[in-house]
């Protein structure tokens, strides 16, 4: 066999079967976007990804397999947003304000929504979130709060604490509003919250 051919049996090499996962989740996030937790199958998602039921089944074992794939893959993008708008190297003031527009950006959003909503109705489901998103999330953005505070630019004890401190100014009650129904807030509005709550942060920490 020619080197990178096919390979035997007619199995998909290990990139085209990566793609062909992911075109599986893009295809189960619209789903769970125009029809909600209660409405995707993973038939309708084979047949949007033009996939089989056989392959997900595969890739996911099952539906809650699935929608904990999806969890896992949008705690990953929260997560690589929040870490690229760490950089040390950068003014504190716009580094924590470019974390909080991103934090805040993300959870507001359709797909955050979706994916909390989905959480809540397995207990399974929202540990997975907890543990890819809030304890992953939180320790990344303590670190940086740590960092600053050994450098003298912020004032405080606990970095988790003074984290805390900073995802309730910055989120406020926003995201359960948002799941409960109300429109999401526009992106001007998302960058003057971002900027108010970094304002009222470094006034309480600040050294």
């Amino acid at each position: 066999m020619a080197v990178g051919g096919p390979s035997r049996r007619g199995r998909p090499r290990s990139g085209e079967q990566a793609r062909r996962r992911r075109a599986a989740l893009d295809a189960a996030l619209a789903e769970l976007l125009e029809r909600g937790v209660s409405g995707i199958t993973m038939q309708a998602v084979a047949r949007r990804a033009g996939s089989s039921k056989e392959s997900l089944y595969a890739w996911f074992g099952n539906r809650q397999g699935l929608l904990a794939a999806l969890i896992e893959w949008q705690a990953e993008q929260v997560n690589a947003a929040v870490a690229t708008a760490l950089d040390r190297s950068a003014d504190p003031r716009a580094t924590l304000t470019a974390v909080a527009r991103n934090l805040l950006t993300l959870l507001v959003g359709d797909v955050s929504v979706a994916l909390n909503r989905a959480a809540m109705t397995s207990p399974e489901l929202a540990g997975l979130l907890l543990r890819h998103g809030r304890h992953t999330t939180g320790p990344l953005v303590a670190e940086f709060l740590g960092h600053l505070a050994g450098a003298g630019v912020l004032r405080l004890d606990d970095p988790e604490e003074a984290f805390q401190l900073f995802y309730g100014l910055v989120v406020r009650d926003l995201q359960i509003r948002v799941l409960l129904g109300e429109p999401a807030p526009v992106e001007g509005d998302v960058r003057a919250q971002a900027r108010v709550a970094v304002d009222r942060f470094l006034a309480l920490t600040g050294a």
